[in-house]
Parts: structure tokens; C-alpha cells; sequence
């Protein structure tokens, strides 16, 4: 094939006619409701991005700000969750992103689609299952168990090294450990979807009500113990260290990290092979799931940032230090596991929600990932075993136990707090393609049903391309001095993985494509 041929081919869209097709022959079994759509948005959103990372944004970016971060940030979910639900409404099949792009955009920017998806979805998932072993310790210790620290870090660990010019480099370690509880975590997660897909629903309707009701009495009790002198200045002035570090932009910048948080709310497109009335359910499950996230996340910052001066919610478990402060002396109760002898029961309380919370978003974000895949494999561009369906539990099973062994690897041994930004730049990415998509078949297929419409056309699609591309250029721009101050582990990370999907696509999937082929 000519230079020219090749390109032209890279380029050729999934004709819309087969895409409905895909989903009519759906081997999937259809047994989602409206209500499990919601539970699993609200099961894959809320997790680390409020019980930990709200915290590391209000300390080194936002202060009291955050509560604005959380707004610009859902003001970009909104919108991408619009042009989500006009093209789940009217493309019910499991690929997402991926597939949209595959319609409008053709198979490459499809490919990269999946590529970003894993990079969203699987390191997303590692990253999760590392504050998950975090909270699972610190349960096990309120029980006297200890867990030995190589069994709960991961095998490359990166280290601050000092320059002579005053700068901080990062080098990458070797280390003799395994984060063995976190892929334990995903394996288990993975077990519950190869069972199947009610099985799997009913575990997250669960988790959800538990960490919804957590975070809501974490709310209730916390409004009592509210400082209003900690929300002053609420937009703390630059520190001059970085030109993120608080001010406007680090208002600007802390809504990328913020950004994590909503990872996984488009994971319900991902469900709309077995969801019963994916028309109707589809934008009931992605709109609804994300309008009652984003009203807790605002309540938990305004609770976190007036209970605790912002500056000392940089931790780990910054919820667990706003309990602190507030301390009421009815939450003590006797405990005979630890040394005290006493123990808060909202703390306990806070980490059983995390641990529910953080293990519904590793089940949605791995059952997202499966699905896409088992849609790319139907379209020839990832191998076959990814989309074969056990005739028996009706889920991909081989793909999914294939894909979990792969996360659980990337959880126990990647140097995952180096990821999360990573992770909000490929989010950006597919949410960016998902309104160029809308925008692509308002213009090239005026007449197909749609039976859920983006309102405001076409001003609400173009104003969510601007907006992601405004999340990735931040991103890039703290990368690019990252990069300049010696700091190159994040950037190599960025190039090496994208250079492993072109290798990836020009070797296998290129050759292998369905529509390639003509099939």
C-alpha cells in the first residue's frame, strides 16, 4: 500500500450503520437500570480524588480556593457529560470514547482513543489501589495487625535528589518491594467481574450507600465545627515558589488535580451494552451520578478548608485530620486493640467508607477498561482473547482476568504519585474528543436519532474543547518547568507511553483492523 493508501486508511470511520449493528448483536447481558447507571457513576467518582487529594490541592495550590477549582473542574465534566450522554443516547455500545472517535474522527485518533482510555482508566485504577493498601493498614492496625512496609509499596520509587543550583531532581529507584495489598485489591475486584455483571452491580450499590452516608455525616458533624477565620485570604496570594503555588492560576491549576476526581464518570457510557434502555438510562446514569458528586465534593471542601487552616491538609488523609480537629468527645470509644485503649469512632467510621469508596472505583474503573476493550477487540485493533465472552457468566472473562493481572502488576510496582496528573491529561484528551465527535455528526449526520440532545448547540460543545484544552495546557506547562528544573521522570513517563502505542498500533493493531480489512 502507497504512503498515501496507508494514511487514507488510518483515517477511514466506522460507518455509523455498523456501529448500531455492534450494539444489536451484543452478546452482553442487558440488566442495568437507571439506578445501577447512577450507583456506578457515583461508585467510580467518589474515591481518591475527595478523600485525599482535595486535601494536597487547597495546601500547595488553592487554599480555601478549592471550592472554585471544584467548580471549574465540574463545569468541564458538565459539559463533557452532555456530549457523553447525546452520544451514548445515540451510539449504546460499550466502547465509550473509543467508539465515538472510531465514527467521526477515524480508526487512529480511535486507537489513540483506547490508548488514553487504558492510560485513564487501568493507571487511574493502580493509583486508587495505592490509597486503598493505605487505608487498609491503617484498619488493620486499629485491629493490632501490622502489615511489613515492603509488602505495601511499590518496586520503583522515585527519590528527591538536590542539585548544586538549589533545583530538585527525581530519580527513579529500584526497590526491594512489592505493593502486594493493592494488587491483591485489584485481583479482587477482577474476580467480582469475571462472576459477572448483577453480581458486580450489587457490590457497588452497596459500597456507594456506605461512603455516601460516611461523607454525608463527615458533612453534618463537621458544619458545627467551622471556622470562618480559615477561609481568610480565600485566595491566598502567589508565594512566589512556582507560578502554580496558590494566586489565580493555582486556582486554575489545582482544578486539573480536582480533575481526578471526577475520573470514571464516563465510565457509565461504557455500560451501555448491558444497560436494558440504554437511550433512556445512559444520560439519566452519566448526568445524574455527576450533578451528586460534584454537590458533596463542594461540601466536603468547604467542611475540610473551614474546620482546618489549609495549609496543613497536605497529607495523606486529610479527612482524618479535619477529625482531629474537631474531636468530639462522643466519638470516643473504648478500643482494646490498640494502645490508648480508646478509639475515634468517626475516624474508623471514615476509613470504612474509604475503603467501600476506593474499592467501588477500582471495580468501575477495571470493568470500564474491559469494556472498551472488548469493543477495540471486535474491531480487530487488540487481540481476540479481550473480546470472547464466557457463555456461562456472559462477561469477557479471559480479557478481564487478563487486564486485572496487568493493573494489579501496575499497582504493586509503578511509582503511582507521579501518575495522577498523567492521568487528568488523558481524561482531558477523551473528553475533548468526545465534543469534537458531537460536533462531527450534528454537522455530517443531521437526521439519526438522537434521543438526548446537547442544549445550547453548538456553543456548549465548542466551549468543551476550550476547556480541555485549557486542563491539558496547564498540565504541560507544570510538566515543561517540572522538565527545566531537572524534575524529567513525569515527562519520560508521558513520551515512553505514547511511543508504546504507536509501536503497539503499527505492529498489531494496524494490521489486524476489521475495517482495514474490509470485514
Amino acid at each position: 500500500m502507497s504512503s498515501s493508501g496507508a494514511g487514507s486508511r488510518m483515517f477511514m470511520r466506522k460507518p455509523f450503520a455498523s456501529i448500531l449493528e455492534d450494539a444489536r448483536r451484543s452478546e452482553l447481558k442487558r440488566t442495568l437500570t437507571a439506578t445501577n447507571l447512577v450507583s456506578l457513576g457515583i461508585g467510580a467518582i467518589i474515591g481518591a480524588g475527595i478523600f485525599v487529594m482535595t486535601g494536597n490541592a487547597a495546601a500547595n495550590y488553592a487554599g480555601p480556593a478549592v471550592m472554585i477549582s471544584f467548580v471549574l473542574a465540574g463545569l468541564v465534566c458538565a459539559v463533557a457529560g452532555l456530549c457523553y450522554a447525546e452520544l451514548a443516547s445515540t451510539m449504546p455500545v460499550s466502547g465509550s470514547a473509543y467508539t465515538y472517535a472510531y465514527g467521526t474522527l477515524g480508526e487512529v485518533f480511535a486507537w489513540a482513543m483506547g490508548w488514553l482510555l487504558l492510560l485513564e482508566y487501568g493507571i487511574a485504577a493502580s493509583t486508587v489501589a495505592a490509597g486503598w493498601t493505605g487505608y487498609i493498614v491503617e484498619i488493620l492496625k486499629d485491629f493490632g495487625i501490622q502489615i511489613p512496609p515492603f509488602l505495601t509499596s511499590a518496586t520503583i520509587g522515585v527519590a528527591e535528589v538536590a542539585r548544586a543550583d538549589g533545583t530538585v531532581d527525581l530519580q527513579a529507584q529500584i526497590l526491594p518491594q512489592f505493593n502486594l495489598v493493592g494488587a491483591l485489591g485489584i485481583l479482587a475486584v477482577t474476580a467480582l467481574l469475571v462472576v459477572g455483571v448483577s453480581e458486580s452491580a450489587r457490590f457497588t450499590n452497596v459500597a456507594v450507600v456506605l461512603k455516601v452516608a460516611v461523607l454525608l455525616i463527615f458533612i453534618g458533624v463537621g458544619l458545627h465545627y467551622v471556622n470562618a477565620d480559615n477561609w481568610q485570604p480565600f485566595v491566598p496570594a502567589n508565594d512566589g515558589t512556582a507560578w502554580n503555588h496558590f494566586g489565580l492560576l493555582g486556582v486554575a491549576y489545582a482544578a486539573t488535580i480536582i480533575f481526578f476526581a471526577y475520573v470514571g464518570f464516563e465510565a457509565v457510557s461504557t455500560a451501555a451494552g448491558e444497560a436494558k434502555n440504554p437511550q433512556r438510562d445512559l444520560p439519566i446514569g452519566i448526568l445524574g451520578s455527576l450533578v451528586i458528586c460534584t454537590v458533596i465534593y463542594m461540601l466536603v471542601a468547604a467542611v475540610l478548608t473551614g474546620v482546618v487552616p489549609y495549609k496543613e491538609l497536605g497529607v495523606s488523609a486529610p479527612i482524618a485530620v479535619a477529625i482531629d480537629e474537631m474531636n468530639p468527645a462522643w466519638a470516643q470509644v473504648p478500643w482494646p486493640f490498640v494502645e490508648s485503649g480508646s478509639l475515634n469512632l468517626m475516624t474508623f467510621l471514615i476509613k470504612i467508607g474509604a475503603i467501600m469508596g476506593l474499592s467501588s472505583v477500582m471495580l468501575a474503573l477495571c470493568y470500564a477498561q474491559t469494556r472498551v476493550f472488548y469493543q477495540m477487540s471486535k474491531d480487530g485493533l487488540v487481540p481476540a482473547v479481550f473480546g470472547a465472552v464466557n457463555p456461562r457468566t456472559r462477561t469477557p472473562a479471559a480479557g478481564t482476568t487478563l487486564l486485572g493481572v496487568i493493573i494489579a502488576l501496575a499497582a504493586a510496582t509503578l511509582p503511582l504519585n507521579l501518575l495522577g496528573a498523567l492521568v487528568s491529561l488523558g481524561t482531558a484528551a477523551a473528553f475533548g474528543i468526545v465534543c469534537v465527535s458531537v460536533l462531527y455528526l450534528r454537522a455530517k449526520e443531521p437526521g439519526i436519532p438522537r434521543p438526548f440532545k446537547v442544549p445550547f448547540y453548538p456553543v456548549l460543545p465548542i466551549l468543551g474543547v476550550v476547556l480541555c484544552a485549557g486542563i491539558i495546557g496547564l498540565i504541560f506547562v507544570d510538566k515543561w518547568t517540572s522538565l527545566q528544573r531537572g524534575n524529567w521522570v513525569p515527562m519520560a513517563i508521558l513520551v515512553g507511553y505514547f511511543a508504546l502505542g504507536v509501536v503497539v498500533y503499527a505492529v498489531y493493531g494496524y494490521r489486524n483492523s476489521r475495517l482495514g480489512r474490509g470485514a
